[in-house]
């Protein structure tokens, strides 16, 4: 049903990635997922991006700092492709060739969304680097928690200071929204929309729905 290849590893595990923009709940969504692929006999693997490695944590340091100056969208680009070619040969791949499952707090798509769809960067050349990085790896499924931009930002004030990306404008984070509602529509077989307007509980059983449907497939 979906694309399953690795470059030069076998995949016998399974990477799930989670997406939403700020405030759609991704954090309470990735821990139920997390404790529900656990009850089913799974061995499950935590991680974030940009992130999941020392090298990519300091550069996610980086990426989200409000004091450092500003940096051209390139260099963005670029920081976050290198977080993920060392979080891909670290963790993920070993992981998934070890048989277990990998739920990720972002992966390439948010670089479609924010790079792409938020600041204005050509899919093409994002493209090229995602080809280099990964070759031909995707992930298996991937959850899109999808919410209107004022409601998700208004859960974010709620959390404290903003990082660097929380700070955008509105019509940064609807550019990101469409972007990531347009992959879903072009990857029907890969996305799975759910809606992360109601409460944590409404949103976890969506979460827990699509996982059961699909389990079976794997």
């Amino acid at each position: 049903m979906v694309k399953k290849s690795v470059t030069d590893l076998k995949l016998r595990g399974r990477f799930i990635s989670i997406e939403g923009i700020e405030g759609a709940g991704k954090s309470t969504a990735i821990g139920v997922l997390c404790a529900y692929l656990e009850s089913q006999g799974r061995t499950v693997v935590h991680t974030r991006e940009p992130g999941g490695t020392v090298v990519g944590e300091a550069i996610r340091g980086v990426l989200l700092s409000q004091d450092l100056p500003a940096m051209h969208a390139d260099t963005e680009l670029l920081l976050m492709f290198a977080a993920r070619a060392e979080h891909l040969r670290k963790v993920i791949l070993p992981a998934l060739n070890q048989g277990k499952w990998v739920v990720c707090d972002r992966f390439t798509d948010a670089t479609y969304a924010y790079q792409g769809g938020g600041r204005g960067i050509p899919v093409s050349r994002i493209g090229l680097l995602e080809g280099w990085v990964q070759g031909e790896f995707r992930p298996d499924v991937t959850l899109l928690l999808d919410i209107d931009v004022a409601t998700g930002l208004s859960r974010t004030k709620k959390r404290g200071a903003a990082d660097r990306f929380e700070q955008e404008t509105l019509k940064f984070f609807d550019q990101v929204r469409l972007a990531y509602l347009d992959m879903a529509v072009r990857e029907p077989n890969r996305f799975y929309v759910i809606d992360a307007s109601g409460s944590p509980e409404q949103i976890n059983t969506q979460t827990i729905a699509v996982m059961e449907s699909l389990i079976a497939g794997f």
